[in-house]
């Protein structure tokens, strides 16, 4: 049971050393290059943290759960192969419609 305890620890506290630890190179950076680069202010390191959550939300980044993605990939690979040619062409023609339909387009 102790192991348990032990594997939860870290599964909670290996993720907010990273976060601290790249919050201080990002505050780091941005107040090494940016002030004189673009005349910026620099940035306190809980401004820096602000950003990599913004930068989080509004882009997605740090990885992480991507592995669903690759997933799914796979199985419409596996599933466009065993289509006939005839369910390909019209499993594109349905694609081509939906992606002119779409508001990015």
């Amino acid at each position: 049971m102790q192991r348990k305890g032990k594997f939860r620890a870290k599964f909670i506290l290996i993720p907010l050393v990273i976060l601290f630890l790249v919050t201080a190179i990002v505050m780091w950076l941005w107040n090494a290059i940016l002030p004189t680069v673009l005349d910026v202010k620099t940035i306190t390191y809980w401004q820096a943290m602000g950003i990599l959550v913004l930068s989080k939300i509004l882009f997605g980044g740090f990885s992480g759960c991507k592995k669903g993605q690759d997933k799914h990939r796979k199985n419409l690979r596996k599933k466009f192969k065993s289509m006939s040619t005839e369910e390909r062409e019209k499993f594109r023609k349905m694609w081509k419609q939906k992606c002119k339909n779409s508001p990015f387009h």
